[in-house]
């Protein structure tokens, strides 16, 4: 009848706290921080403006055009001495010219410059992809530890409600034989005591909940103050294979894709250097109009317009030395590069066989915390029988409960740890999924 009651009180008092407040699955919260969380979005736009940049404009493949206008104006006091010996001068002399039109020039050939740098663009747009799901990557492991930790906290909380309701049935058992003779007060006062350290256990659970829950609402970018309900049930892969998360870490882990992205980028910046060593050809074209006055000269004025139209080229003979320098340099990038993705392969390496041993172990901990709760719920209902009919001590039914209290601890502890773990592996993989 006890075990009943108190079944019903927490199913009671869960129902009424639900009411009101959102059922906010992992899922859920998944979806909401990928529409709000600020690190994205910025990612977003960054990746938007690598893709607005991709143009064969930038990379200067294009020809540009230019509309010119000049209107130059002068008074002098001007004296000429012309071939005949005449000698003329004029104060206040005024020259005016105005010249106006339209010109066009096209680099059609740079070393093949233009084509690096294009490429180099399309790189780069990549390169804002790996690092917008680098960020989503991220995101979700945050909404995801944070979550489960609340589960975890949540659940603790729980169990903390039910020791309240243990000591509050051993404070009733206690004033009821103390009140027949068969207790001393010393052992009522002694339950009053553990009933409070109880509540202030709860008190302080409260707030770590209440924390958390904060926390989770500034990932998801929202009010700080909605409170929600969660599921409490933890499901873990068991699933996962060294030798498959290795072989998809080596392909998909977004921190190694792009040190091997940059290593292309370098390589890049390598060709581009080199195109410096060729001559730069240009076609340059225009239609111009100009008009001068003169107050003083054999011209007192000239209008001419037409198209104008021819070809420039160019070759660097001799730059100090600065493109052999800026050649070794860009060289040295690339063995850099190389030796960046060595290490990095051995990082993730490293990281993954750790952690996958972390979460065998972890797994392995649920299934033994398991049994130790079962094990110690099956010990406080044998005890609470017991101090019920007086034939143990207050202490010893004490440790009992505190001893479940610990149970479920340590196997909440446990689920956590091996789903961090589980997320940790799927994170380093670069594949999160639910």
């Amino acid at each position: 009848m006890k075990k009943i009651l108190i079944s019903l009180y927490f199913s009671v008092s869960i129902f009424a706290m639900a009411i009101g407040q959102e059922l906010l699955t992992v899922r859920r919260a998944v979806e909401i921080a990928l529409e709000n969380n600020y690190d994205i979005r910025l990612s977003q736009n960054a990746l938007l403006a690598a893709k607005e940049n991709k143009t064969y404009g930038t990379a200067g493949m294009l020809p540009n055009a230019t509309a010119d206008l000049a209107q130059n104006n002068s008074i002098q006091n001007a004296t000429q001495l012309q071939n005949s010996g005449v000698e003329r001068s004029l104060d206040n002399a005024r020259n005016n010219n105005l010249t106006y039109g339209i010109n066009i020039g096209w680099t059609i050939f740079d070393g093949f410059g233009m084509f690096a740098r294009f490429e180099k663009l399309q790189e780069l747009e990549k390169q804002g992809d790996l690092e917008l799901k680098r960020t989503i990557l991220a995101t979700v492991g945050d909404v995801i530890t944070v979550y489960y930790t609340i589960v975890e906290q949540q659940n603790l909380l729980s169990a903390l409600d039910s020791s309240i309701l243990i000591s509050r049935e051993r404070l009733r058992t206690a004033e009821n034989r103390f009140s027949i003779g068969k207790a001393a007060k010393l052992e009522v006062l002694n339950v009053q005591v553990n009933l409070n350290e109880d509540i202030s256990a709860r008190l302080r659970q409260i707030e770590t909940v209440k924390n958390l829950k904060t926390m989770l609402n500034g990932i998801l970018v929202r009010d700080l103050d909605i409170d929600f309900t969660i599921d409490t049930k933890v499901s873990i892969d068991e699933s996962l294979v060294y030798g498959d998360l290795f072989a998809r870490a080596d392909r998909f882990n977004p921190d190694l894709q792009i040190i091997i992205l940059n290593k292309k980028l370098a390589e890049l910046d390598m060709r581009e250097i080199k195109s410096a060593r060729y001559p730069t050809v240009r076609l340059n074209g225009g239609y111009n109009f100009s008009r001068t006055e003169s107050s003083l000269g054999f011209v007192a004025q000239s209008n001419s317009r037409g198209l104008t139209y021819g070809l420039t080229a160019s070759v660097n003979i001799f730059d100090g030395l600065n493109q052999r320098r800026n050649e070794r340099v860009a060289k040295l990038q690339i063995d850099n590069a190389s030796l960046q993705i060595e290490q990095q392969r051995l990082a993730v390496k490293t990281g993954l066989k750790t952690a996958y041993e972390t979460y065998l172990t972890n797994i392995e901990l649920v299934k033994l915390e398991e049994k130790n709760e079962d094990i110690a719920r099956q010990n406080l209902d044998i005890t609470l029988a017991k101090y019920t009919i007086g034939s143990i001590s207050a202490v010893e039914f004490r440790d009992a409960q505190e001893n479940f209290i610990n149970a479920i601890s340590r196997f909440n502890a446990a689920q956590l740890q091996a789903k961090l773990s589980e997320i940790q592996l799927k994170e380093l993989v670069g594949q999160i999924d639910f």
